[in-house]
């Protein structure tokens, strides 16, 4: 009896000492994991929780101690207020490395809050304002509105050699950055933009802005928005018999447009993702594999780009032998990380230097690859 207490209080040192010599670091996720965008902050928090999941197998030492990562995600609803929330929960829970947010509209607010905690976010939000408030603490880890909105504008006037367009936004953020820029490109291109028309990212019903743009015979609309909206507005396109083309932004770039739009998603519908295509990256297919197995489905439009910040940072703390996200950032301002997804290096605002973009459109209901433009 006397011998099994004490291996029991050998057992208990031991366990002891090893948690002394392991440090738990959190990496916060905030992103829309309900409601209509919930399928895509889902995919993105999966790519993540890859990462950690990989990290804690093969773990790393900083500072002499073992890191143990913990995921801690918020569902920020894609909502502004719930975003800053989410944000403050993060920052309440000891967070100081963040992967999202997810939507520009909820990623501008909450900059704030994450800067003025000293907490570092890599995020996908693609509106150009996010970096331009001189917060040094963001990584934009994907192209910008400019190179998004701009470059889909240039492969519409100079391969569709289109004429005449339109735009619609949802008034959010993200989708009226987006199709600012289009718009700026396009008329910079030669293009005519015939008209320019608004809605919501709540709306589901656009026969009368379709209508009215019918009559001015344009050759593809713009959207500014998200697949649960563009998808609809592509099945009321073909119901009212406008042939124009559907253009967007990497948001209806994604498998969930093709399952709500059916039969009216299409070559017809045309969309740009951030960075080269993912399948013929070094490390893409095996990567689009080990996702499936682990998750039970394919990944979407950024998981990779998400578990390529996760792994950025880690990588970060390996070189500044630091934990500190001053020292973190510095690294990973004045470096660069070679992901899945693409290499990662930033300028002054922390946006990506060259971020290249590919153009899509759809096949069986699939986003298929055109050309990395």
């Amino acid at each position: 009896m006397k011998l099994k207490h004490i291996a029991l209080a050998a057992a208990l040192l031991a366990a002891a000492q090893v948690q002394a010599q392991e440090t738990v670091v959190k990496i916060g996720h905030s992103g829309p994991l309900s409601g209509a965008q919930a399928f895509s902050g889902k995919d993105n928090e999966s790519g993540a929780r890859l990462a950690v999941e990989e990290l804690n197998a093969k773990p790393i030492t900083v500072a002499g101690k073992k890191v143990r990562f913990e995921l801690q995600s918020e569902d920020d609803q894609g909502d502004p207020k719930a975003g800053v929330a989410a944000a403050q929960k993060l920052i309440d829970q000891g967070v100081k490395f963040v992967v999202g947010p997810y939507n520009s509209g909820v990623a501008i607010p909450a900059s704030r809050a994450y800067n003025d905690a000293g907490v570092l976010i890599a995020t996908v939000a693609t509106n150009p304002k996010l970096t331009q408030q001189g917060y040094k603490g963001i990584y934009r880890v994907n192209a910008s509105d400019t190179q998004l909105g701009g470059k889909m504008a240039l492969y519409a006037a100079n391969e569709l050699k289109l004429k005449n367009v339109a735009v619609i936004d949802d008034r959010t953020a993200f989708g009226q950055g987006l199709a600012e820029e289009f718009k700026k490109q396009a008329k910079a291109a030669g293009m005519t933009v015939a008209g320019h028309e608004f809605t919501t990212d709540k709306s589901f019903d656009f026969t009368s802005i379709l209508t009215k743009l019918k009559t001015k015979k344009v050759e593809a609309i713009f959207f500014g928005g998200y697949a649960p909206q563009a998808a609809p507005m592509a099945r009321q396109m073909k119901q009212l018999g406008i042939n124009a083309r559907l253009l967007g932004g990497d948001t209806i770039c994604t498998v969930e447009m093709g399952k709500l739009g059916g039969d009216a998603v299409g070559e017809n519908v045309l969309c740009p993702q951030g960075g080269a295509l993912l399948e013929k990256a070094a490390a893409g297919p095996a990567f689009k594999s080990k996702f499936k197995a682990r998750f039970k489905q394919d990944a979407d439009v950024y998981a990779a780009t998400y578990y390529d910040a996760t792994m950025m940072y880690a990588q970060a703390m390996q070189k500044a032998n630091s934990l500190d996200p001053q020292k973190v950032g510095a690294v990973i301002s004045g470096g660069e990380y070679k992901g899945v997804a693409g290499n990662y290096s930033f300028d002054a605002r922390g946006d990506m230097k060259q971020s290249p973009v590919t153009i899509f459109n759809f096949k069986a209901g699939q986003p298929s690859a055109i050309t990395t433009y």
